[in-house]
């Protein structure tokens, strides 16, 4: 069972930049699709940005062009460099495991790291 890690959210005004990292446990990390998710107050967790083994990515309408996943399967971590951020990216981000067939995550989720954007 892959442990993952989230760190690197704050408190960031309108505008701004935040990088998060999750560290993943195992060394079979590299051979699982990624994703970076989010649950604002109130509303379901969503999938914003995913990364395949081979390193094709996509990400949801919201976020396209302000955010940009990445991994180093040799340190067994995934990143999730935000800018222009909004107030709307406002939530708890996770990382997790992402299933082949859906933006279903499918391993167990961590604490996550919470973004504030406000000014």
């Amino acid at each position: 069972q892959v442990q993952l890690v989230e760190s690197g959210g704050g408190l960031v005004q309108p505008g701004g930049s935040l990088r998060l990292s999750c560290a993943a446990s195992g060394s079979i990390f590299r051979f699982y699709a990624m994703g970076w998710y989010r649950q604002a107050p109130g509303k379901q967790r969503e999938l914003v940005a995913a990364i395949t083994s081979g390193g094709s990515t996509n990400y949801a309408d919201s976020v396209k062009g302000r955010f940009t996943i990445s991994r180093d399967n040799a340190k067994n971590t995934v990143y999730l460099q935000m800018n222009s951020l909004k107030s709307e990216d406002t939530a708890v981000y996770y990382c997790n495991r992402k299933s082949q067939n859906s933006e279903a995550g499918i391993g167990s989720w961590g604490q996550g790291t919470q973004v504030t954007v406000s000014s």
